[in-house]
């Protein structure tokens, strides 16, 4: 109602439940509280992963589809645990496309980084779960719950759908001794960093996420007019995101109820890390770090500390002193660049 907001409990008790039910509705479509059951089923494992140093096991999650057969959805979680470990560790899980290879890797990539850091490491393949194409939304796990039939105007698009998927991995992490579900990560990049982003703030377990690159209905503010509007997102290859509410804006941002600095603020008190590159305009990276200044007076509302100043930080200067983190890397439409930063960053908040 306009009522400036003063105190934590007026945040958590009032409006943080209007921004989180205004995304819900006409931003992300509502998950349903009627979803389907999943047993889980181990499809190969390696005791020698990683150079020897990692177990993998590679994971199907079966989703009961025995209301509406037509719809054959399912989780693909791959997992890689450090076979030093002493005790239950923490996880990174990080959103990636099917095929992603299941041999050795060392080096540094995300995963080698991950697993040196005595963490462990999932690839969790989104479109198993909801395929990302308009021409999926009566199938996968949004066809399933609808039995076949067409969405209402705030029911779920992919994004929300790829949410519900990664919860699901954490039911899961939570039947495994060797897994602390306490400190568990998120990372997507691109597309999977708006997906990561929007999980982190529907899922309260994610204890910190790393939303790489993700541009319009991610992390860069829409009101900013550089690179992916919302029209964008609105167009053939892109809609099936979004809840049909979200069709009424185009055109018409400003109508929006809601814009992406309260996305990110929907995840305080856990940690975020927002990543962008100085060529990849597309994402706007400045619409991005505005997002994430103006995110953190929720922080500091909270007693926590936002990302630590309102002017854009040189390029490869990472700002991880605070919960919300930011770096632009110097290049192009990448999360590889700072993976060191995020591991930096999460490490602070998983001790």
């Amino acid at each position: 109602d306009g009522t400036p907001v003063k105190d934590a409990d007026t945040w958590w008790k009032r409006r943080r439940p209007e921004v989180l039910h205004d995304f819900e509705t006409e931003v992300y479509g509502r998950i349903p509280k009627d979803t389907p059951k999943v047993s889980w089923e181990t499809i190969d494992t390696d005791s020698h992963a990683a150079g020897g140093s990692a177990t993998m096991w590679h994971f199907i999650g079966h989703i009961d589809n025995s209301r509406y057969p037509d719809a054959r959805p399912s989780l693909d979680l791959t997992l890689w645990l450090p076979n030093d470990a002493k005790g239950p560790v923490p996880v990174i899980v990080a959103l990636t496309y099917a095929g992603f290879p299941r041999f050795p890797i060392n080096g540094p990539t995300p995963m080698g980084q991950v697993l040196a850091r005595g963490w462990g490491y999932a690839a969790f393949v989104p479109t198993t779960v909801q395929a990302d194409s308009g021409g999926g939304l009566n199938e996968g796990i949004i066809g399933l719950v609808n039995e076949g039939k067409p969405r209402v105007p705030d029911d779920w698009g992919a994004l929300a759908a790829w949410s519900w998927g990664l919860s699901r991995a954490i039911d899961f992490f939570e039947t495994m001794p060797a897994i602390d579900t306490k400190r568990l990560g998120v990372e997507g990049h691109s597309r999977y960093g708006k997906a990561a982003i929007v999980a982190a703030a529907f899922e309260p377990r994610w204890r910190v996420v790393y939303s790489s690159c993700a541009g319009q209905c991610g992390t860069k503010l829409t009101r900013h007019n550089l690179g992916q509007q919302l029209d964008n997102v609105m167009g053939p290859g892109e809609y099936h995101w979004m809840a049909g509410n979200f069709f009424k804006y185009a055109g018409h941002w400003d109508a929006l109820p809601v814009d992406q600095h309260e996305l990110i603020a929907l995840v305080a008190p856990r940690a975020v890390f927002v990543t962008g590159g100085t060529t990849d305009l597309w994402s706007d990276p400045v619409g991005e770090f505005k997002a994430c200044a103006a995110a953190s007076p929720v922080y500091e509302l909270l007693g926590l500390k936002g990302v630590g100043q309102s002017e854009m930080p040189a390029p490869d200067e990472a700002l991880i002193s605070g919960d919300i983190g930011f770096r632009m890397h110097e290049g192009g439409h990448s999360d590889l660049p700072d993976w060191p930063a995020f591991i930096e960053f999460t490490a602070r908040h998983f001790h």
